[in-house]
């Protein structure tokens, strides 16, 4: 086979590819999307200048709140861990949401009509530049709005074991980056869970494209002393939250 041949085949193999790579949506053209539920660290570090901090002392007014609960809750938050403390860590991710989460989420109750808020479940959320694309279905998130999500306020990302993403750190602040972004504001807060264990999460917006992002202790929910602190805390949110809407 002579060379000129061997060229014009080529460029051949090289258009086939091209045209593939189009029909696959991997056009070089194309913003490239990210989905929340599979992005990982290495991919926010392409996008973003993040840095974890390691100065808890950011913590210190919400984790040391001074927030009462009743009797009443703590035994309902008691009779919620001898229901589900065997099971916790086997759980699937929707068992874990209905059984546990969802039950503490509700005892909170986000939800308020004269505040026109609400919590929202596998809410569809995207963050658009020119640059990328962030966009999925988030698992829990507060927002300002009744009948759609207007400002996202508060975002909790659970993590499913099966799952081949399974770090669900990044993908919170993948959602929290997103929000604070569209939201045109400096810090944001959330949590993730990782089957009992909780992590609640502070990110700071610093320029244009950098931010850091504070982890907390770990709170063991299987634990009541651990789980009537992440009631407070959530507690805490949810009274920082209405005097936001307020505002």
């Amino acid at each position: 086979m002579n060379t000129e041949i061997e060229l014009k085949l080529l460029k051949e193999i090289e258009e086939l590819k091209r045209k593939f790579s189009i029909l696959e949506g991997k056009n070089e053209n194309q913003i490239p999307t990210y989905q929340y539920r599979k992005i990982r660290d290495i991919d926010l570090k392409e996008l973003f200048d993040i840095e974890k901090n390691l100065d808890d002392s950011i913590f210190d007014e919400w984790l040391n709140n001074k927030i009462e609960i009743n009797n009443s809750i703590e035994v309902f938050l008691k009779d919620l861990i001898e229901d589900n403390k065997s099971l916790i860590e086997s759980y699937s991710e929707e068992d874990l949401k209905v059984n546990f989460i969802v039950p503490i989420l509700n005892k909170i109750r986000f939800k308020s009509f004269e505040k026109k808020m609400r919590d929202f479940y596998e809410l569809r959320m995207t963050y658009k530049t020119s640059k990328f694309i962030l966009n999925g279905t988030i698992d829990f998130v507060v927002s300002e709005g009744l009948v759609e999500s207007k400002k996202p306020y508060f975002f909790i990302q659970e993590f499913k074991r099966s799952e081949e993403y399974g770090n669900p750190r990044p993908q919170l602040l993948a959602e929290l980056i997103s929000a604070i972004e569209l939201n045109d504001w400096k810090f944001i807060k959330g949590a993730y869970i990782i089957g009992g264990s909780w992590h609640f999460a502070i990110l700071e917006k610093l320029n244009v494209g950098k931010y850091q992002y504070f982890i907390s202790q770990n709170f063991d929910s299987t634990k009541i002393d651990d789980l009537i602190l992440i009631y407070k805390n959530l507690l805490f949110v949810k009274n920082e939250i209405i005097s936001m809407v307020k505002t």
